[in-house]
Order: C-alpha cells, then sequence, then structure tokens
C-alpha cells in the first residue's frame, strides 16, 4: 500500500466519554466486516478489569480498510488510547504511532482533567486535533459552551493557529451517527434516517489527518512502542516504520534505550488488518507494524538499518508519584488460595510487568520490593491482575514520592475536578480544606457544580470515599497530575481506629452482637480470622483488641426466656483501592485470589506494644 494511502489517528478524550464506543462503530460501519462478525460491545475493552470497570487500560490498535467517496482504498490505523493520567506511559507511546488525533469531548461534561492531560501530550507531540462532540443525544447537552471551552482549553496548552482551525464532528457513538453540519443533528435525534451513518467522521479523518511525511528511502528506522506475546512465538514487538521499508527475514540492528546494539533476525511480518494481523513480506514507511522472531526486544528499541544504525529518539515518560512496598503473604492463612505465594515467583512476575509498563519502577530493598507508579488506580490495577493470576502478596501503604530541590521538600500536586449537587458544595470544601486543597475555579450548571482545586498527591489517598459520603454518593472525582511544589504541610490521617483479632477461628455472630455497640464489622458470621487481622473501624480513634471467635457459653440453668434472634448490621466490603486508602503505616493489605483482608503488620500483641513502647523511649 502507498504511504499516501495511510492515515494514523490516535482518540484521547477523559474517562467515560465514550471513544471505545465510537471505534466500535467505527469497525461497524467501515464495510470490511460481514454481518455479524462484529459481536458485543466495546470490540477493543478485550481485558476483564476494562470490562468491568468501563475504562481503556491498555493501548489497542486496530485498522480499517476505507474506500472513500472518490473510489480511493485508504488504510486507517487507529489507535484506543487510556483516558486516565495513572496510565500516562501507555499514552506517550501510542502517540508516537499518530499523525493526528481524534478529541473526543462529552456534550455535557465539557472538558475534564484527563482531556487536558492527554491533549497536552499530542499537541508537544505536534498532532492536530479533529474534535468530536459526543453524545449529542444527551438531553442536558450544551455543545456551543463545550466547544468554547475546547477552543479556550487549546489556547491554554499553547496550541498554534493551524490548531486551532479544528474542524467539528457532531457524533452520537452510541447511536451510531457523525456529522459536520449541527443543522442536520435535530433530525438525526428525531429519528431521520438520512445521514444516519459515521461517513462524516471517516471523510473528515482522510481530509485533515496528515499522510505520514517520512522518507521511504533512507536507512530503516522502526520504533517499538509496545509489546505482546505469544505462547508459540514469544515476544512480539509493536511499533511504527519511521524511515525506510521493513522487510521479512532481513537482519536488523537492535538498538536499546541505553544505545547498546544487538544484530538480529527479523522472523516474520504482521500488518494490521481489522482487529487481527496478517503476514506480510514488507512494511512500508509510515504504516504501523508487529515484528515476530526478535530475540531481545523492548518498548523504545529501534530496529535500524545493519549498514547505517541510527537510534530514533526514546519515548519520555512522566516520572512516577506514589509507592509502594510488596512482599510474601506471611500470615497464617499462607498458600491457602493461591499458586504463588514465593519471594522470587513475585519478582519475575514484577519483572515481567516492567518490560511492557513502562511506567513502573521497581527496587529491591532486602526482603520488600518497592514498586513506584503514577498512581493509585496504576499500581491498583496490577494488584488486581496479579491477584486474579494465582499470586498472595502482602503490601503496605501507599506513600507519596518527595524531591529536594534546594535545600527544599517538594512534593507531587495533582489538579483536581470534583463535580457535586449545589447543595454538597459547603462540606466538600471543608473537607478539601483541611487536605491542603487549594480552589482555583468553580461553575455552577444545571443544579450542580464543578470545583476545580490543586492538591497534594497525598492528599488524595482515602479521599474518594470521604467525597462519597459527604454527597451521598452523587460526587463525580477526576484528577491528574499537575507539578512538583513546595511541601504544604501535614494532613491528618486516619480518624477511627481498628479493632482487632486476638484469635485465630471462626468468626461467630454471638461475638459481633457483643461488639456491634463499638463500630463497623468488616467480617461475617462463618468466616475465618486470625490474630492480628483486622476485623472493624472503632468507633473511636484508637485500636482495640476484639475476640471475634467467643461462643456463647452453655450452662444448666434455664433463661427466664428464649434468647431474641440476633440481626447484625451488614459488615462494610472493601475493594482493592479502597483497602490500600484505608490503611495506616503501621497496617497491611493482604491480598489473595479470592480474598483482601486488612491486617497489622506485627501480628501478635505484643510485639505491637513492644513497638509503641520503643518509639515512646526514643521520642523521650
Amino acid at each position: 500500500m502507498s504511504r499516501q494511502n495511510i492515515r494514523n489517528i490516535a482518540i484521547i478524550a477523559h474517562v467515560d466519554h465514550g471513544k471505545t464506543t465510537l471505534v466500535d462503530q467505527l469497525l461497524r460501519q467501515s464495510g470490511q466486516f460481514r454481518q455479524g462478525e462484529l459481536a458485543g460491545e466495546c470490540i477493543l475493552d478485550s481485558n476483564p478489569l476494562e470490562r468491568e470497570r468501563g475504562i481503556t487500560i491498555l493501548a489497542k490498535n486496530c485498522a480499517i480498510d476505507y474506500t472513500d467517496r472518490n473510489g480511493e482504498r485508504v488504510h486507517i490505523n487507529i489507535v484506543d488510547t487510556p483516558g486516565h493520567a495513572d496510565f500516562s506511559g501507555e499514552v506517550e507511546r501510542v502517540l508516537k504511532l499518530a499523525d493526528g488525533v481524534l478529541l473526543l469531548v462529552d456534550s455535557s461534561e465539557g472538558v475534564m482533567p484527563q482531556t487536558r492531560y492527554v491533549l497536552s501530550k499530542a499537541l508537544a507531540s505536534g498532532l492536530r486535533p479533529i474534535v468530536v462532540i459526543n453524545k449529542m443525544d444527551r438531553p442536558d447537552e450544551r455543545h456551543q459552551e463545550v466547544l468554547n471551552e475546547v477552543f479556550d482549553l487549546l489556547v491554554e496548552l499553547g496550541a498554534d493557529d493551524h490548531a486551532l482551525d479544528f474542524p467539528i464532528i457532531y457524533a452520537s457513538g452510541r447511536d451510531g451517527w457523525a456529522t459536520r453540519d449541527h443543522a442536520l443533528v435535530a433530525g438525526l435525534l428525531g429519528g431521520a434516517t438520512e445521514g444516519r451513518d459515521i461517513h462524516d467522521l471517516f471523510d473528515t479523518i482522510i481530509e485533515y489527518v496528515p499522510v505520514p511525511d517520512l522518507d521511504g528511502s533512507a536507512p530503516l528506522q522502526v520504533l517499538i512502542t509496545s509489546l505482546d506475546y505469544s505462547d508459540y512465538v514469544g515476544r512480539i514487538g509493536i511499533g511504527r516504520v519511521f524511515a525506510g521499508t521493513l522487510v521479512a527475514g532481513k537482519e536488523v540492528m537492535v538498538i536499546d534505550r541505553n544505545g547498546v546494539q544487538s544484530l538480529q533476525k527479523i522472523g516474520q511480518i504482521l500488518h494490521f488488518e481489522g482487529l487481527t494481523r496478517k503476514s506480510v513480506e514488507q512494511i512500508e514507511v509510515g504504516d504501523l507494524c508487529a515484528v515476530v522472531g526478535l530475540e531481545h526486544v523492548d518498548i523504545g528499541n529501534t530496529l535500524a538499518d545493519p549498514a547505517d544504525p541510527k537510534p530514533l529518539p526514546v519515548v519520555a515518560v512522566d516520572e512516577p508519584t506514589l509507592h509502594m512496598s510488596f512482599r510474601i503473604n506471611d500470615g497464617p492463612f499462607s498458600g491457602r488460595e493461591g499458586r504463588y505465594v514465593t519471594s522470587r515467583q513475585i519478582r519475575e512476575r514484577l519483572e515481567k510487568e516492567l518490560q511492557s509498563n513502562v511506567a513502573l519502577r521497581v527496587e529491591i530493598r532486602g526482603e520488600e520490593f518497592v514498586v513506584s507508579g503514577r498512581g493509585l488506580l496504576h499500581l491498583g490495577i496490577l494488584l488486581e491482575n496479579m491477584r486474579r493470576e494465582g499470586f498472595e502478596l502482602t503490601v503496605g501503604k501507599p506513600e507519596v514520592i518527595y524531591h529536594q530541590e534546594g535545600g527544599r521538600r517538594l512534593e507531587p500536586i495533582e489538579l483536581l475536578v470534583v463535580d457535586v449537587p449545589n447543595e454538597s458544595v459547603g462540606p466538600v470544601m471543608q473537607l478539601l480544606g483541611d487536605r491542603r486543597a487549594e480552589m482555583s475555579k468553580m461553575h455552577s450548571h444545571r443544579g450542580r457544580t464543578q470545583l476545580e482545586f490543586t492538591i497534594p498527591a497525598r492528599g488524595l489517598i482515602g479521599l474518594r470515599s470521604r467525597i462519597l459520603t459527604a454527597t451521598a454518593g452523587e460526587a463525580v472525582m477526576n484528577h491528574r497530575y499537575h507539578k512538583y511544589d513546595e511541601f504544604r504541610g501535614l494532613i491528618p490521617g486516619r480518624s477511627a481506629g481498628v479493632m482487632v483479632a486476638t484469635e485465630t477461628g471462626s468468626v461467630t455472630a454471638y461475638a459481633l452482637d457483643q461488639l456491634s455497640d463499638r463500630g463497623v464489622m468488616f467480617v461475617e458470621p462463618g468466616e475465618q480470622v486470625y490474630e492480628g487481622q483486622i476485623v472493624g473501624e472503632h468507633c473511636k480513634d484508637n485500636d482495640i483488641s476484639v475476640n471475634v471467635v467467643r461462643q456463647k457459653k452453655l450452662t444448666n440453668m434455664r433463661a427466664a426466656s428464649k434468647d431474641a434472634t440476633v440481626v447484625l448490621k451488614a459488615a462494610r466490603r472493601m475493594s482493592l483501592e479502597v483497602a490500600l486508602e484505608y490503611i495506616e503505616e503501621d497496617e497491611r493489605v493482604e491480598l489473595t485470589p479470592q480474598s483482601v483482608r486488612l491486617r497489622k503488620r506485627h501480628l501478635k500483641e505484643a510485639d505491637r506494644r513492644r513497638l509503641v513502647r520503643r518509639a515512646a523511649s526514643v521520642e523521650v
């Protein structure tokens, strides 16, 4: 295929603005699939976690062969990128594959933090946006205000005149239509059949996304931006040809991120067609490809001409802002549920993750692995995947990474946007004020208020559950990394203490009933607990030891009346991320394939008391 008939485009948007659904429609309406061949919704969200959470975690690409109005066949490579800033490593890599971007914005929510974040990365890469106002079928759509917000954002991010002269598409990804003429929107919403397709978007992509401006006669240069793995052929490098032509069976010089060169032979070249890959003999400059057969290939590597090996610039990734400790599960129930329980197996799994997760860092400290990432969601997804793969491990409290500069202590600051009902503004501002947040913007619209703050990253830990409690579950929270700035002072920790089990055994209803006035329980009758496990939240600010396995003593004394039926409050169940936000420094989260448990770092009460006495003597 000629380079003139290739278009490479990335879709960027805030979380849940509909980009994966729009890609589904592009695939369905391209004309290259048979009826019924594409089944289900959110085709590209193939990862189980992506389907459960409704977000895109891993960047993926597909290709569409579309015949335009002139009868020309155009090969369009589409990259679906994550919308969450925690997956910035994915975003920055895949933008290298694109020559233009579809900026997808919700017609009601408008510009949100991740819209700003990913768009700034696209503009820094010199990509020109096509603005798609999606979800035009929403009753609360406000497309003109949203367009003004997009324009203001582009100006704020320093976009040039070329980028500011963007084409506008009005669309409903769910209903499968897109148009450049706003006058047709009312009819499409009313059920009109004419123009009820997405071909206007295809034509705009072909017209406005530039043809790859690369030299096919120059020495070969291919940048590897992503990895895949097959049990049959091993590691597969996915990337883009930036110069020359990539030919199957030829030798190439593989240049790693540190400039080390190794001569290797390509076994097979795969071309993207629809949702599949097809083996081909060569890939022209500007196109995307998957390379099979290289012994050692990694993200950021350059495949170059052995006669003239020149590396391409290495993909730059934002530094981690959060870290936590991973270690083996050394609790009494270790090995009951998981298959991988040793330190060696955890290390091998983390080393495998490092090969494709470029925003991750791992440091070994004694028996612990200090794992650093872009945020709590970034690390939480890794832990959830490890759980499902059969790993058992314990992890510590997430902590921010501080920098020292000129004798000053700097900490990561996040840009936080909270959308709340008008009546909840006061409690939310009070809550955020306690966490050293500073408000920068406030905007009200139809009974809801959008508040924008800068807040220390450590202030976000444990914030989501408190915000939801303060707003009766009505708040919508989003945040992204802003910058490193001066330390803003201490932030209050968890206000409540915990109840810690003193014995190992099966939880009884009798024991829980006796403890019902002490706080909220995390366990239910019949569950197995062990000494040192956190079984509930105390109603006061101190920790207490409790016996949740105690049974009622049986005597030969007859009671005056029958015991009343015990009605217990429902136990509070925590997801993985909520548990990580909840714990304090002396506590751990124990993860197994079937359980998420909270526990003290030292399980024996005597050991915990000894540490408290030692800390007190040091202070004196």
